[in-house]
């Protein structure tokens, strides 16, 4: 009996490492502001994948400029905002992520008026106000990583505010690299994605975000497979909703990741 019980009890100290395994251990990312910055890994449906995440603009250039409320809204914070959280949401999945564009301070807001700064550094360095300059220093960040990085699946993915007219309203549209046939079906995924939430949420509306090829310098220059998101028209007061509602942009950042991780399981 005293064996018998001695064999349980170290069985049962063999089995604590095992189950210790088991639990995913819980991230911390300062990027994402003091509120957000522990997050816990909540699946492996991301595990292997690497995405260098660019949120444009930036630093000495907001980018285009709305008017809202009595309020600017500048491009580069809340395509900073947007990046921020899909970046979690990647990273809650198991992803390894890369923000190439940085803000010590602002991590993820949860205001309607995201105030503009120009902290923003490209992984630690002064961003050009040059616009090649600029362009330049991100693609080569990108491309640096790319080199060290292990595995098969590496994504880039670009995130802007577009501006038009302030009648244009527009659903969020999706570039991808001339020529490049895993682009193409990265942003085909994309759109179904967006096609399927508006079905959802939305059932009367439709969706009508397109595909297409695009001599962006940003995706000619990059290495990784790349996907360039425009999210909406700063100046029309229904697609400013899809910025300035916190929620709007978390919805986005689901989105985005449901469709890379469609896109990851295809190509895994």
């Amino acid at each position: 009996m005293r064996f018998g019980l001695l064999t349980i009890w170290l069985l049962f100290l063999l089995a604590l490492p095992l189950n210790a395994k088991k639990e995913r251990k819980p991230g911390y990312e300062p990027l994402f502001g003091k509120a957000q910055a522990a997050y816990k890994v909540t699946s492996s449906s991301l595990k292997g994948a690497t995405f260098y995440l660019v949120s444009g603009h930036g630093g000495p250039d907001p980018g285009c400029i709305g008017k809202y409320q009595g309020h600017e809204l500048h491009e580069d914070e809340y395509a900073y905002d947007i990046i921020l959280r899909l970046g979690r949401e990647l990273m809650k999945r198991g992803a390894k992520v890369h923000f190439i564009i940085q803000d010590a301070k602002d991590g993820i807001r949860n205001q309607a008026i995201l105030k503009n700064s120009k902290r923003e550094t490209c992984m630690g360095k002064a961003i050009p106000l040059n616009q090649v300059a600029r362009l330049k220093q991100r693609c080569d960040a990108v491309n640096a990583l790319y080199r060290k990085d292990k595995g098969r699946y590496k994504r880039a993915i670009f995130i802007h505010v577009d501006s038009r007219s302030r009648r244009n309203q527009t659903d969020v549209f999706f570039y991808h690299a001339p020529g490049s046939s895993k682009g193409r079906v990265l942003t085909r995924e994309l759109q179904r994605t967006f096609q399927s939430k508006y079905r959802q949420h939305q059932p009367n509306r439709g969706f009508d975000g397109s595909v297409s090829e695009r001599n962006l310098y940003v995706l000619r220059n990059t290495a990784p497979v790349a996907a360039f998101l425009e999210v909406g028209n700063i100046q029309n007061a229904q697609d400013q909703k899809r910025l300035v509602i916190p929620n709007n942009r978390q919805a986005l950042a689901n989105w985005i990741t449901e469709a890379l991780v469609k896109d990851y399981k295809r190509n895994k």
